[in-house]
């Protein structure tokens, strides 16, 4: 895996990190609402960079594991809670 790719991950995750909970402090105070969640999220392109992270590490991922453990890694990815179209959250 690449020193910068696995740098440019760590950075952003970190500022995800830091922001979400400096975000939920405001919000526990009563500075911040889900509006203010949203507009970070969108603003700093969450979704996007948090998808560039998880390709960086799959793809080292792949590289380094046999087809039976990426397979056995991606069927308990797919075992996490996912938000849905209909406002609900997927159960573990």
């Amino acid at each position: 895996m690449p020193l910068d790719e696995v740098v440019a991950v760590l950075r952003d995750l970190n500022e995800f990190v830091v922001s979400l909970d400096r975000l939920g402090s405001r919000q526990a105070f009563g500075t911040a609402d889900e509006h203010t969640v949203g507009m970070f999220v969108a603003d700093w392109d969450v979704a996007r960079r948090l998808a560039r992270a998880r390709r960086v590490i799959s793809d080292a991922l792949d590289a380094q594991l046999s087809e039976a453990d990426n397979a056995e890694i991606d069927a308990l990815c797919d075992q996490g809670r996912f938000y849905s179209t209909d406002d609900t959250i997927s159960p573990r």
